[in-house]
Protein backbone atom coordinates (compact mmCIF):
# COMPACT_ATOMS: atom_id res chain seq x y z
CA UNK A 1 0.00 0.00 0.00
CA UNK A 2 1.38 3.40 -1.02
CA UNK A 3 0.54 6.90 0.16
CA UNK A 4 -0.92 7.78 -3.26
CA UNK A 5 -3.63 5.14 -2.68
CA UNK A 6 -4.78 6.76 0.58
CA UNK A 7 -7.75 9.10 0.24
CA UNK A 8 -9.50 11.70 2.36
CA UNK A 9 -13.19 12.15 1.60
CA UNK A 10 -14.91 15.41 2.44
CA UNK A 11 -17.67 14.86 4.98
CA UNK A 12 -16.32 11.45 6.01
CA UNK A 13 -14.10 10.89 9.06
CA UNK A 14 -10.84 9.01 8.73
CA UNK A 15 -8.82 7.83 5.79
CA UNK A 16 -9.60 5.36 3.04
CA UNK A 17 -7.67 3.09 0.73
CA UNK A 18 -8.60 3.15 -2.95
CA UNK A 19 -9.99 -0.25 -4.01
CA UNK A 20 -11.60 0.19 -7.44
CA UNK A 21 -13.52 2.44 -9.76
CA UNK A 22 -17.30 1.99 -9.75
CA UNK A 23 -20.03 3.26 -12.03
CA UNK A 24 -21.07 5.86 -9.44
CA UNK A 25 -17.68 6.88 -8.00
CA UNK A 26 -14.92 4.91 -6.32
CA UNK A 27 -14.94 2.00 -3.93
CA UNK A 28 -12.85 2.67 -0.84
CA UNK A 29 -11.91 0.75 2.29
CA UNK A 30 -11.63 2.43 5.69
CA UNK A 31 -8.17 2.19 7.23
CA UNK A 32 -9.65 2.15 10.72
CA UNK A 33 -12.22 -0.65 10.47
CA UNK A 34 -11.72 -2.19 7.00
CA UNK A 35 -15.32 -1.56 5.91
CA UNK A 36 -15.84 -0.84 2.23
CA UNK A 37 -18.12 1.83 0.83
CA UNK A 38 -18.79 3.70 -2.37
CA UNK A 39 -17.60 7.32 -2.46
CA UNK A 40 -20.04 9.03 -4.79
CA UNK A 41 -18.70 10.82 -7.84
CA UNK A 42 -19.91 14.15 -6.44
CA UNK A 43 -17.88 13.70 -3.21
CA UNK A 44 -14.66 15.65 -2.85
CA UNK A 45 -12.03 12.91 -2.76
CA UNK A 46 -8.37 13.88 -2.32
CA UNK A 47 -5.30 11.66 -2.35
CA UNK A 48 -2.97 12.51 0.53
CA UNK A 49 -0.19 13.09 -2.01
CA UNK A 50 -2.21 16.04 -3.38
CA UNK A 51 -2.53 17.82 -0.02
CA UNK A 52 0.01 20.32 1.26
CA UNK A 53 0.45 22.62 4.26
CA UNK A 54 0.73 26.41 3.95
CA UNK A 55 4.08 27.83 5.03
CA UNK A 56 5.71 31.25 4.96
CA UNK A 57 7.53 30.13 1.78
CA UNK A 58 6.41 27.38 -0.57
CA UNK A 59 3.73 24.96 0.55
CA UNK A 60 5.07 21.68 1.94
CA UNK A 61 3.54 18.36 0.82
CA UNK A 62 1.71 16.47 3.56
CA UNK A 63 4.09 13.52 3.03
CA UNK A 64 7.03 15.69 4.16
CA UNK A 65 5.09 16.89 7.21
CA UNK A 66 4.32 13.26 8.11
CA UNK A 67 8.02 12.39 7.78
CA UNK A 68 8.92 15.22 10.19
CA UNK A 69 6.23 14.12 12.64
CA UNK A 70 7.48 10.51 12.45
CA UNK A 71 10.90 11.69 13.68
CA UNK A 72 9.31 13.10 16.86
CA UNK A 73 7.41 11.42 19.71
CA UNK A 74 3.75 10.86 18.79
CA UNK A 75 0.96 13.24 19.86
CA UNK A 76 -2.79 12.72 19.91
CA UNK A 77 -5.11 14.93 17.89
CA UNK A 78 -7.21 15.27 21.07
CA UNK A 79 -4.60 17.35 22.92
CA UNK A 80 -5.32 20.95 23.99
CA UNK A 81 -5.10 23.54 21.17
CA UNK A 82 -2.07 25.22 22.75
CA UNK A 83 -0.20 21.92 22.90
CA UNK A 84 -1.10 21.11 19.28
CA UNK A 85 0.14 24.54 18.12
CA UNK A 86 3.40 24.19 20.07
CA UNK A 87 4.04 20.68 18.71
CA UNK A 88 3.17 21.71 15.15
CA UNK A 89 5.54 24.69 15.44
CA UNK A 90 8.28 22.33 16.64
CA UNK A 91 7.72 19.97 13.70
CA UNK A 92 7.15 22.66 11.07
CA UNK A 93 8.41 26.03 12.37
CA UNK A 94 7.74 27.80 9.07
CA UNK A 95 4.02 26.96 8.89
CA UNK A 96 1.71 29.90 8.09
CA UNK A 97 0.08 30.77 11.41
CA UNK A 98 -2.68 32.76 9.68
CA UNK A 99 -3.82 30.04 7.28
CA UNK A 100 -3.18 26.80 9.21
CA UNK A 101 -5.81 26.45 11.91
CA UNK A 102 -6.03 24.14 14.93
CA UNK A 103 -8.66 22.08 13.06
CA UNK A 104 -6.10 21.51 10.27
CA UNK A 105 -3.49 20.42 12.82
CA UNK A 106 -5.95 18.01 14.44
CA UNK A 107 -6.67 16.49 11.03
CA UNK A 108 -2.94 16.12 10.26
CA UNK A 109 -2.24 14.41 13.60
CA UNK A 110 -5.34 12.22 13.33
CA UNK A 111 -4.40 11.14 9.80
CA UNK A 112 -0.79 10.52 10.85
CA UNK A 113 -1.85 8.32 13.77
CA UNK A 114 -4.27 6.42 11.52
CA UNK A 115 -1.51 5.78 8.97
CA UNK A 116 0.98 4.62 11.59
CA UNK A 117 -1.72 2.37 13.06
CA UNK A 118 -2.20 0.88 9.58
CA UNK A 119 1.52 0.10 9.33
CA UNK A 120 2.90 3.11 7.45
CA UNK A 121 6.46 4.03 8.34
CA UNK A 122 7.56 5.80 5.16
CA UNK A 123 5.75 8.80 3.77
CA UNK A 124 7.10 9.42 0.29
CA UNK A 125 5.56 11.08 -2.73
CA UNK A 126 5.34 8.91 -5.87
CA UNK A 127 8.23 10.80 -7.58
CA UNK A 128 10.46 10.21 -4.55
CA UNK A 129 9.74 6.47 -4.59
CA UNK A 130 10.95 6.12 -8.17
CA UNK A 131 14.21 8.02 -7.57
Amino acid sequence: MELKEILAISGQPGLYKYVAQSSHGVIVESLSDGKRMNAASNSKVSALTEISIFTEGEDIPLAEVFTKIYEQPAISHKEAPEKLKAYFAEVLPEYDRDRVHVSDMKKVFSWFNTLVGAGFTEFKLPAEQEA
